[in-house]
């Protein structure tokens, strides 16, 4: 796994590969991301909610990000991603929360940021993703036009959950067995 363009470019990340809590996203998934979001990250603030190595938070910071949270609850990925965030020397503009996803929004939530862009990519199998979201909107923690995108590999479920909200999903990319799905405020 590696950054793949911006200010840390080609930089390899330590990953936490072979271990059951986490997935890496794929470079040919992240590049398409990027791709899809890459003129949004100048100067956004940008939350990585379950960011296992931290690869989308990093990337979004080496290609022009002003501010960067990485969440994750594992002890041995927060040490992987402060590595990571040393290795890359972007230690001024992340911030590493070690807590499970709900406390980490109470506490964003205290300290009143809006982010422009949020990463939900949790265990599979899970609720988290649209817990989170729950969270997200009911507390006001997405700017204005901001953006969530969802990795997931239940996207049927995902996307029958998100109808409860008021969001607009602007697009859903298949690759392989996963799919992103991108989602705003509607209006």
């Amino acid at each position: 796994m590696r950054i793949i363009s911006g200010k840390s470019r080609g930089t390899k990340l330590y990953t936490l590969e072979g271990f059951d809590t986490t997935r890496p996203t794929l470079d040919r998934v992240k590049e398409a991301l990027f791709s899809k979001i890459n003129f949004e990250l100048q100067d956004a603030i940008v939350l990585d909610l379950f960011s296992g190595c931290g690869a989308l938070a990093l990337e979004s910071l080496s290609r022009g990000a002003l501010k960067a949270y990485f969440c994750d609850n594992s002890f041995k990925a927060i040490k992987v991603i402060n590595q990571n965030i040393e290795k890359t020397k972007m230690q001024d503009r992340a911030i590493v929360i070690s807590s499970d996803y709900l406390n980490a929004l109470e506490k964003l939530k205290k300290d009143n940021i809006k982010f422009n862009i949020i990463f939900l990519d949790p265990p599979y199998k899970t609720n988290y993703s649209i817990e989170a979201i729950d969270f997200i909107l009911k507390n006001d923690l997405l700017a204005d036009a901001g953006k969530i995108i969802i990795e997931t590999d239940e996207s049927e479920e995902i996307l029958v959950k998100l109808q409860n909200f008021l969001l607009d999903i602007y697009d859903v990319k298949k690759y392989g067995r996963v799919t992103l799905i991108f989602v705003r405020r509607k209006g």
